[in-house]
This record gives structure tokens, C-alpha cells and sequence, in this order.
């Protein structure tokens, strides 16, 4: 069995030119590519096979990630049903030379486990060990409601 603990991946895109919208900040569209990659290597690391999303519960972006500054994405699994994996995945803009970091986006993702034909495959139970990582589920599945 896997930990949440063990599923959690945190990444972090330096917000390019090329990345940007007419605004200058990133495209949204770049983060929820971001996110998904993000969110797919948690979803596997969990399942221990490949993984497709499935499905994305709604999406707000409440800040803009200005060029010049970081994207930082955390992921982590929390919740797993027969053949799916559902991943929280949260997205903050961190300026790099101080570390300052504002919450920018927050979302759930659905990744489905995956064998080399495509077909569906089953997946474990997450194991939810300590305090924090009851918290984090308990974070995951308040935020669907």
C-alpha cells in the first residue's frame, strides 16, 4: 500500500514570455497543463501504473502569475475508487528570490490507472498514517464539497 504521504509531488515553472497572455501573466490554459502533468505523476506514483485524467472539478483562478515569477504546483492523491484516483492539486505564484507565496488556483483531478492496452486497471487503498496526512484527505475531500 502506498502513503499519501509518498504520493506528494511539488514542481515549480518559471514564468516565461512564451507562457504569457496578452497580459503579461500566465495563460491559464499553461497552468491547467502544468497542474495536469503534476497531478498525473502523483496519480501514478499512487497506482504504480500509467494514469489518464479523467476528469477536473471546477477550476477558478484567483490570482494572475505575473512573468518573472514561479508557478509552484503541489499534488497529492487522497481519495482512490476501483480503477480512479482522485488528486489535489493546488497551484501557488512565488516570487523566487524571496520565497513569497499566494495561493493561486486549487482544483481535483481524476486520473484513471491505465495498462499498456489502455484498458482500466485496479489500484491500491491509500494508507493514511499520521495526523498530517489525515488532514491533507480531510483538505482534498472538503474542498469537492
Amino acid at each position: 500500500m502506498v502513503t499519501l504521504s509518498e504520493t506528494r509531488i511539488e514542481n515549480r515553472y518559471r514564468v516565461q514570455p512564451n507562457h504569457a497572455n496578452n497580459y503579461k501573466s500566465l495563460h491559464g490554459g499553461t497552468l491547467m497543463k502544468w497542474m495536469d502533468e503534476v497531478g498525473a505523476m502523483s496519480a501514478m506514483r499512487f497506482a504504480g501504473e500509467s494514469c489518464v485524467t479523467a476528469g477536473v472539478t471546477e477550476l477558478n483562478f484567483q490570482q494572475p502569475v505575473p512573468i518573472g515569477e514561479s508557478a509552484r504546483i503541489e499534488a497529492y492523491a487522497y481519495d482512490a475508487g476501483r480503477t480512479s484516483v482522485r488528486v489535489r492539486i493546488r497551484a501557488w505564484r512565488e516570487e523566487p528570490r524571496t520565497g513569497e507565496a499566494t495561493l493561486t488556483t486549487e482544483a481535483a483531478f481524476t486520473f484513471v490507472a491505465i495498462d499498456a492496452d489502455g484498458s482500466p486497471v485496479a489500484v491500491p487503498e491509500i494508507e493514511v498514517e499520521t495526523d498530517e496526512e489525515r488532514t491533507l484527505r480531510d483538505a482534498g475531500r472538503a474542498a469537492e464539497d
